[in-house]
């Protein structure tokens, strides 16, 4: 089922909003307003959640909470990755989300977290079990990154590239399982923790790894998965067939679905991360998305006339 929706990914983050055209978010809180409401008027109980933030700064939910988006969301959510790239320590985890429960009564759910072993699987796996310790029962949603390790011959999504040194390549080591399918040390602990603890894995258009992750999600015993559905991807060529693919094959889970990624045409600049010519354009996939897959009547249209094997529904 889909849980609850997700409104951009790190909005704080320039790998992710291009902070150089919108210097104070006022571009990127319309986009969200434009959301929000175009999400309740397509499913008037769905929870909203504001994309991630990286860091997490009190300061930038002040500004949203100025600008009245968090009136038109239903929790907020960080992510943190201390061993990586932080510039704190993993033991910050409580402290880090006070910061954010003291501006805003809205609930905080840590929607990435993660450890890379790209220097050993045994500070991963250590890190695996000390952030469970720490953020199990301060969070009402709490997601490990990732499931997959990301492909050596793929990209990782980050403007800061090599110029982040070995940095970098952390990037590519966030799985707890490798790039070729096997597990690491820490994929033999996750499954204490899956039933609190659930993953955040993105899936790249058509990724061949689709129905490889939902077997593994299972063995793991996950319950709560959150994942992406791209608005730059909608423009390829048969997207909604893939968009229909993948939504039916996470539908025995309970998935938070983010909404992101401006497509290049549709940009003031011709990058995802770039604030889009029109927000509606935005609200209106973010609309269109919840009614093809939180809707029985949409979810029939998308796939025709012959019931689902397994029926995506939604939070009630």
């Amino acid at each position: 089922m889909i849980e609850a929706a997700k409104i951009w990914n790190e909005p704080n983050n320039k790998s992710h909003w291009d902070i150089l055209i919108d210097p104070d978010w006022a571009m990127f809180a319309n986009l969200a307003l434009a959301a929000g409401k175009a999400i309740r008027s397509a499913h008037p109980s769905l929870p909203r959640v504001l994309g991630g933030i990286s860091p997490i700064d009190p300061s930038f939910m002040r500004n949203m909470q100025a600008r009245g988006v968090l009136n038109h969301v239903d929790a907020v959510a960080v992510h943190g990755f201390p061993l990586d790239w932080n510039l704190w320590q993993i033991g910050e985890w409580p402290a880090k989300i006070e910061e954010i429960r003291a501006v805003t009564s809205l609930p905080v759910w840590v929607t990435e977290v993660g450890v890379s072993s790209f220097g050993a699987e045994e500070v991963q796996a250590w890190g695996l079990s000390r952030t469970a310790d720490l953020l199990i029962g301060r969070a009402p949603r709490i997601h490990w990154y990732s499931l997959y390790d990301l492909p050596s011959a793929w990209e990782a999504t980050t403007r800061h590239k090599e110029a982040e040194g070995s940095s970098y390549y952390r990037h590519f080591h966030m799985g707890l399982l490798r790039e070729d399918g096997t597990p690491k040390a820490a994929a033999e602990l996750f499954g204490q923790y899956a039933a609190d603890m659930g993953l955040c894995q993105w899936f790249h258009f058509e990724d061949h790894r689709l129905d490889d992750a939902v077997r593994w999600m299972r063995r793991f015993g996950v319950r709560h998965l959150r994942t992406g559905l791209s608005w730059a991807d909608s423009f390829r060529p048969n997207a909604l067939d893939w968009f229909d693919r993948q939504m039916d094959a996470l539908a025995e889970f309970e998935v938070t679905v983010t909404f992101c990624f401006t497509p290049e045409h549709r940009g003031l600049e011709p990058h995802h991360t770039s604030p889009p010519l029109d927000v509606n354009e935005f609200a209106d996939f973010c609309a269109q998305m919840i009614e093809r897959y939180c809707t029985k009547t949409g979810l029939a249209a998308s796939i025709g006339a012959s019931p689902p094997i397994r029926e995506p529904t939604c939070v009630p």
